[in-house]
């Protein structure tokens, strides 16, 4: 199943080929999950192209993973950071920054001058929980998105000075996700799916999610003790490839008017403009205020 989110917060099952959307009775996907997905349907169907997909879900937690992936982990030892990135680093994302398929993603100038993009894949947590095993892990699995990880890498140097991360990666439009949600059951094998994130038609990072350090079962429950509600999501890091890692970085940090085109085999396409602070609030972008 594919679930959406569109027009004002309604929630649909969408059946692509047939270009139909199908309304549910509930008033967000995170309660579909609540409810274990006992919803019905109000009666109501759409035609796809007529719809205004928004972000799929609003979760109560949004979790965080990083250097999963072990070419990224590899390009993470070459990059001058003053602390490692260790594969347990989990830190929690900004929910009022989430946009979803379509929505801008705006350049704050005045903050930043190194936008970074990063793949991930986002797992979607089906039920509550805490303190359970990579066993039993695979139930609380419920489905999947796609998350473009915008990270502003100047800042992001900075606060790594004190070993973390978060202001660099939580910053309004920073966190799109979409275009949906594919349930658990639509997906063959969740550690053998291709990824490809491209900008302006460039493919800029490539890779697939059997190339993990840890399999989402065993991420998912490291994560249990700080207690999953449905609905919550957790990130599974990125693929090889970002901006910041590249031998002229300025070459390939995103700039305004760039698309950004976040791929996941099975999951659909994730597609965001660039814009410029003036093109969204028609003022030059205010100047970061410092410590």
């Amino acid at each position: 199943m594919k679930l959406i989110t569109f027009d004002g917060g309604r929630v649909g099952r969408l059946e692509l080929e047939e270009g139909l959307v199908i309304e549910l009775d509930v008033p967000s996907t995170r309660e579909y999950f609540e409810r274990d997905g006992k919803v019905a349907e109000t009666g109501e169907r759409l035609n796809y192209a007529d719809v205004k997909l928004e972000a799929p879900i609003r979760p109560k937690k949004f979790f965080h993973t990083a250097g999963n992936f072990i070419d990224h982990h590899n390009e993470l030892t070459a990059v001058d950071w003053s602390h490692p990135v260790h594969k347990g680093i989990v830190f929690f994302q900004n929910l009022d920054a989430i946009i979803g398929p379509e929505d801008d993603i705006v350049y704050p100038e005045g903050l930043t001058k190194e936008l970074d993009y990063e793949l991930e894949m986002a797992i979607v947590i089906g039920k509550s929980g805490k303190f359970f095993s990579p066993e039993e892990a695979e139930d609380y699995i419920a489905g999947f998105t796609i998350f473009n990880d915008i990270t502003a890498r100047d800042i992001q140097r900075k606060e790594m000075e004190s070993g973390v991360f978060s202001f660099s990666k939580g910053i309004d439009t920073f966190c799109p996700i979409g275009p949906w949600i594919v349930t658990k059951d639509e997906i063959p094998d969740m550690h053998n799916m291709a990824m490809q994130l491209r900008v302006n038609g460039e493919v800029r990072q490539q890779g697939n999610t059997n190339q993990t350090r840890i399999q989402w079962p065993h991420l998912v429950a490291y994560h249990s003790p700080q207690i999953f509600s449905a609905g919550d999501l957790l990130t599974t890091g990125t693929i090889s490839g970002v901006a910041a890692v590249q031998k002229n970085p300025f070459d390939f940090y995103l700039q305004p008017g760039d698309v950004v085109e976040a791929e996941i085999e099975g999951l659909g396409v994730l597609r965001n403009k660039v814009i410029s602070w003036e093109e969204r609030y028609g003022e030059p972008a205010p100047q970061r205020v410092d410590w």
